[in-house]
């Protein structure tokens, strides 16, 4: 007998609306654990968190800031649909990052928990936008376009930009949050290890989304 592999289903327009919806509603809660607690992550959230501890601008507004950028090669490697679900998926967490603490506070909350499971979130998060070729837009972009030309190894230069980020947070907060931040950042990475793998949903590899953070 010959068998045949089934191919995976593509996603109809409102299970990808339902699922961006929940993936940038956990990670917009993630980041306002965070705040709440003065932790942050590695990506380009993990700056933008950063730069707000340092300099009083609003989150919102550097992470939407910051991503512009990266548009142009989201476009250029990904196509108009990706470009125009990461820019919308970019915007959303930043007005939902803003609006969540009128809706919620927080009476107590401990850091470490905080970082963990807000990380679990944020992970979780990032995962449905990856099963329904979105993403949250960021350095990650650019270092597929670096990879793109041969200069650097894509998942390098993320994890050197992820490093960076986390070591910077010794300059700008005090060295048990920034121990506290890792705790949350790998709690992040390992829930898009152990769940993602590629060309598993809608015959996709994992270069085909690339992660922002």
């Amino acid at each position: 007998m010959t068998s045949h592999k089934k191919s995976p289903e593509q996603h109809s327009w409102y299970e990808d609306i339902f699922a961006m919806l929940l993936g940038l509603s956990l990670i917009s809660f993630g980041v306002v654990m965070y705040l709440e607690t003065q932790v942050f992550t590695g990506g380009m959230a993990g700056f933008s968190l950063l730069l707000q501890y340092a300099t009083g601008w609003e989150f919102s507004t550097i992470f939407f800031i910051a991503n512009l950028p990266f548009y142009i090669l989201a476009f250029l490697r990904m196509g108009l649909l990706f470009t125009f679900k990461t820019f919308l998926i970019v915007t959303l967490i930043s007005v939902f990052s803003k609006i969540l603490p009128i809706w919620v506070q927080f009476s107590e909350l401990d850091p470490l928990f905080a970082s963990v499971f807000g990380g679990l979130l944020i992970g979780s998060g990032i995962l449905f936008l990856f099963r329904h070729r979105a993403g949250v837009g960021g350095m990650s972009i650019f270092a597929q376009f670096l990879q793109d030309k041969n200069l650097v190894n894509a998942g390098y230069f993320m994890l050197g930009f992820d490093v960076l980020v986390l070591v910077s947070g010794f300059f700008v907060l005090p060295w048990e949050s920034v121990l506290i931040s890792i705790a949350g950042a790998v709690a992040t990475n390992l829930v898009i290890a152990v769940n993602h793998r590629p060309g598993r949903y809608t015959g996709m590899s994992i270069e085909k989304h690339v992660l922002g953070r």
